[in-house]
């Protein structure tokens, strides 16, 4: 066996490690002849010849790139694909050994992937059909947990997780229906970002409940699950539940972090668990972020229509024809579960709908008034002998917190959170509403940031993150005077959802003027060489705001470009030259601010 030189490597790593030549694409052959073929965290591992194919058209890609690393931002980097997600040249089994036709089409995603330079290494073990948050319902064995292998790894991604904690890939693709990408993060010490539903094309995917999956991504940082995710979001006109990213929500969470949890939150009897979540919201408290505690009845209620109602019924429909053919092939369990959704009628099924539809409504209304919702990822954690005895019932407890999800429309980030008393991993995920998967990603790097947690099941920190980029869906604007924080025109921002990013200055080309006749006082930005550097606060708004935004700016002042101190060009507030004829050059003052405060000093010592 190959000893894996490149195991527990972050994205990042994998892109610096090319760029300075130290390693080479065939790298990746290495590594797949390392992985150990009994591993059963793998349904198939990449044949040499099917990383050489992979290689000769990643290079036929890039011959003529003339910035390779920017072109193909996943260049070489090796990921691992849930078995129910197609690959070309693999079989898609979804854990049924009858399932064995080699597909000759990637999946949307797999080909977003391969097109930004990435390579797949291998297909993942999972519950068969995704059915199951255990991770043990496979034909192809048990998945264990990464830290101690008498516990579930959690499923159905199970085999995804457990790769990316060991190390071997730094992402995967999972799916997430009840919970399937989030549980198996938490158990593994990892990221699980579950988007938006329809952010991520479906199309190429297994389904197993078609109007709720989500493909799903793992990663050993946030910073890795964010890149990933923002390459593979892209409407699908053949995804018929693909959606179009609407552009108007924050980038970020409020200055004043609010947080839900539930009110009487149910652990199972776990303590261990019981006290990781406490000390988590203590730690919350601590970063001075507001926690209210929230009735969850409609969360319970909408979380056991999943798998105690008729939408079982949806599981049932995906796998129609193999019951009627292969029903020796199924797992017991997960046999036992879909064939429920034969005694649902259509009347049961409207009915289902309309009462989801009410208890999204109702959920949706309460976490309005929140940055998001904090649960514990699950609320407890069982051996594989524990699930195997009591298989629909520790199934059921894995999805308290996952199960509604879906069902409500919203985005979810599992993040790890520490260790229990017993050394297994504790996670929690941040659930807000759909599209605010940007404002969870912001908050997941500086959670993961501030934890330094070792990275997976690995004896390995969280390298140096590099700063933030715009997100696709805002436009980062410099405000210069009356939009300040705390200043009067300052609620045109904070009313249309955007968010204070940071504090900086211009360049030491512009100059600032205090407009005559300006009702509220309002600056004029100037370009001039030889000029000033001044302060200036970066918001990024909504895109679909912006509009409305710049419709507000009255002459002599208008949007353009800005020039910032370390280079960057964003935009921002300018003034026509006519604008400052008659005006006073403040650029002394350094800012807007130390203008005012000047000017209002002197006001008060004519008074008195």
């Amino acid at each position: 066996m190959h000893e894996i030189k490149t195991l527990g490597w972050t994205i990042s790593e994998w892109q610096t490690a090319y760029l300075n030549k130290e390693i080479q694409l065939d790298i990746l052959k290495d590594l797949v002849a390392a992985i150990h073929p009994q591993d059963n965290a793998w349904i198939s591992i990449a044949t040499l010849d099917q990383v050489e194919q992979q290689i000769h058209s990643l290079n036929e890609l890039a011959k003529d790139a003339e910035n390779l690393h920017k072109q193909f931002p996943l260049y070489g980097i090796p990921f691992a694909v849930k078995d129910n997600i197609d690959v070309a040249g693999f079989a898609t089994t979804v854990a049924c050994k009858a399932l064995t036709t080699i597909v000759e089409k990637d999946a949307e995603t797999v080909r977003l992937l391969k097109q930004a330079g990435a390579i797949v290494i291998g297909k993942t073990n999972l519950d068969q059909f995704a059915t199951g948050l255990v991770g043990t319902r496979s034909p192809f064995g048990a998945v264990s947990n990464t830290f101690k292998p008498e516990y579930v790894s959690g499923g159905s991604s199970s085999g995804s997780a457990s790769v990316v904690a060991r190390g071997f890939v730094p992402f995967a693709l999972g799916t997430d229906t009840a919970g399937s990408g989030r549980v198996p993060a938490a158990f593994n010490n990892i990221v699980g970002l579950k988007p938006t539903k329809g952010r991520f094309s479906n199309r190429g995917l297994v389904p197993a409940c078609k109007s709720l999956d989500c493909i799903s991504i793992f990663a050993l940082t946030v910073a890795d699950a964010d890149l990933v995710a923002n390459l593979l979001e892209a409407y699908d006109a053949l995804d018929s539940y693909s959606r179009k990213h609407p552009k108007n929500v924050p980038a970020r969470f409020s200055g004043k972090l609010k947080f839900a949890i539930p009110e009487q939150p149910n652990f199972f009897g776990d303590e261990q668990a019981e006290k990781a979540f406490q000390q988590t919201v203590q730690l919350l408290e601590s970063l001075n972020a507001e926690i209210t505690k929230i009735d969850f009845s409609d969360f319970e209620q909408l979380a056991a229509q999943l798998y105690q109602g008729s939408w079982v019924a949806e599981r049932t429909a995906t796998v129609e024809d193999l019951l009627k053919t292969n029903t020796a092939d199924f797992d017991p369990t997960v046999l036992e579960i879909i064939k429920q959704g034969e005694q649902y009628s259509a009347v049961d099924a409207y009915n289902a709908e309309y009462l989801k539809q009410d208890l999204a409504r109702k959920i949706q209304q309460k976490l309005a008034e929140f940055d998001a919702l904090i649960v514990p990822t699950t609320p407890t954690i069982y051996t594989i002998e524990q699930v195997q005895q009591h298989p629909f019932e520790y199934n059921a407890h894995f999805g308290t917190y996952t199960n509604f999800t879906n069902l409500a429309d919203l985005s979810a980030l599992a993040l790890p959170a520490g260790f229990r008393a017993d050394h297994l991993p504790f996670g929690i995920t941040l659930i807000a509403p759909a599209w605010h998967d940007a404002a969870l990603v912001h908050f997941g790097k500086a959670w993961q940031n501030y934890l330094a947690l070792k990275l997976g099941a690995l004896d390995k920190n969280l390298p140096l993150s590099s700063a933030t980029p715009v997100s696709p869906h805002h436009i980062r604007v410099a405000v210069v005077g009356a939009h300040l924080t705390g200043m009067p025109l300052n609620f045109q921002l904070t009313t249309r959802d955007a968010v204070h990013i940071e504090t900086t200055k211009t360049s030491k080309n512009y100059a600032l003027y205090a407009l005559n006749g300006t009702i509220p006082p309002k600056p004029g930005l100037a370009r001039q060489q030889n000029g000033d550097s001044i302060i200036v606060e970066l918001w990024d708004v909504p895109t679909a705001r912006f509009g409305e935004f710049v419709a507000e700016i009255p002459t002599p002042l208008g949007m353009g470009n800005v020039e910032l101190e370390d280079g960057r060009w964003v935009k921002g507030f300018i003034c026509e030259p006519y604008g400052i004829d008659d005006a006073e050059n403040i650029s002394h003052f350094g800012g807007w601010r130390a203008y005012i405060q000047h000017r209002n000093s002197q006001a008060a010592n004519t008074t008195n």
